[in-house]
């Protein structure tokens, strides 16, 4: 178990610092590429890294420590029963949005974000929509007490919310990642919403709530127990993806979606992290106090 949380922890880690070196590269770099020559011979290798991979990386470490994260807290045939669905969901959406124009409208992938499935998609976007949607549905689902207090309406309303903070992270991550010096996509039809058509944001909520569904009806009969410290890593994971998206879209002159953002995403986690480990505590607690009467009654008896 320790090596685990290792592995998981240096997979966050990487995943974080990929993330400062891509901004790094995409937001100085690019635009003033002589300011690479200043760097030391260490520097330069970093940037053209950055430049060459930075994006595969930082969504290839992402999904790792999501994943092991997933192994020990959830199981691995729970972290299983969510990833699958993620994946393929997201990518048949994917194929569909960048071959029709359903869900998402009318957009094509440029390079910069690893193999395209189909010539079509990148493999890190698949694992994007996994491990975003992850930690935005444990969020959700802890802090409305799914496994605690369940019922039909928690569960409706922890999927809702789970792929509404999914799609507050695209209001901010779209409109700059598609008009950046360096884009890794672009919109055939731009939409009124700084460059992204409105149905965007419809494709990402309804593709978010699809494979939240089919995940929730795979743990059904497997309620999940979290303790209080487990809830860190889905609310980091999630601020600093929200961050990068947030320095990115400041960086092309977006504030509007930033504050969109905080207000339908960053809000919404941190109440819901707030909720999600005060339960948890509270349950610790019980749990802790129910094992000193078992223990005193023992006594007693003895």
């Amino acid at each position: 178990m320790k090596q685990l949380v290792i592995a998981e922890r240096v997979g966050l880690i990487g995943h974080i610092v990929s993330m400062v070196f891509g901004l790094v590269g995409i937001l100085i770099v690019v635009p003033n590429a002589e300011v690479i020559f200043h760097f030391s011979e260490i520097g330069q290798t970093a940037m053209q890294w950055s430049m060459a991979g930075g994006g595969v990386v930082y969504m290839i470490l992402g999904t790792a420590a999501v994943f092991l994260y997933g192994m020990r807290t959830l199981g691995l045939g729970r972290i299983l029963a969510f990833m699958l669905p993620a994946i393929l969901i997201s990518l048949t959406s994917e194929l569909l949005g960048t071959s029709t124009g359903f869900p998402f409208g009318h957009y094509s992938y440029l390079s910069g974000l690893g193999y395209k499935i189909s010539g079509l998609v990148p493999f890190t976007i698949p694992l994007s929509w996994f491990y975003l949607g992850c930690v935005s549905y444990l969020l959700a689902r802890a802090g409305l007490e799914v496994d605690t207090k369940p019922s039909w309406w928690r569960h409706i309303v922890a999927i809702a919310l789970g792929s509404l903070l999914l799609t507050s992270w695209d209001f901010v991550l779209d409109p700059a990642m598609s008009q950046t010096s360096l884009p890794f996509w672009y919109w055939h039809q731009p939409g009124a919403f700084f460059g992204m058509p409105y149905q965007n944001f419809a494709g990402w909520w309804g593709t978010g709530a699809v494979f939240m569904t089919v995940s929730a009806l795979l743990w059904k009969n497997n309620p999940i127990k979290f303790e209080r410290s487990q809830l860190n890593l889905p609310l980091v994971v999630y601020l600093a993806n929200f961050g990068f998206a947030t320095v990115m879209s400041l960086a092309a002159g977006f504030s509007i979606p930033v504050v969109l953002g905080c207000f339908l995403g960053v809000a919404p986690a941190l109440a819901l992290w707030l909720k999600g480990s005060a339960v948890s505590n509270q349950t610790d607690t019980q749990s802790t106090t129910n094992q000193m009467s078992v223990a005193n009654i023992k006594v007693a008896l003895k």
